[in-house]
């Protein structure tokens, strides 16, 4: 079976999907900060819905990239997570 490492590896030599995938490159980095996030506090989606005040549904889609999350929920899950939220802008390359 082939891993999924091993296919991105190869499809990013093909320059359209290289191109759109840096067009979610925004995307997968709030994607990966809510997980680890959670995962760091040990919690399970559940978990983490509860002390939102919110569906275990919601978290599941902001975690696939589904749904984007506002600054007020970002600051929530901060806040249940036991975390500092810290937005910044960076030069563009």
């Amino acid at each position: 079976m082939t891993k999924f490492s091993e296919l991105h590896d190869k499809w990013m030599k093909n320059s359209e999907y290289k191109r759109e995938y840096d067009a979610l490159e925004e995307e997968f980095a709030i994607m990966s900060s809510v997980i680890s996030a959670r995962v760091a506090a040990n919690l399970t989606q559940e978990e983490l819905a509860e002390r939102m005040h919110t569906s275990q549904a919601m978290i599941a889609r902001l975690e696939s990239g589904k749904q984007l999350p506002s600054t007020r929920t970002l600051e929530k899950l901060a806040k249940a997570t036991g975390t500092k939220l810290r937005i910044s802008f960076e030069k563009a390359a």
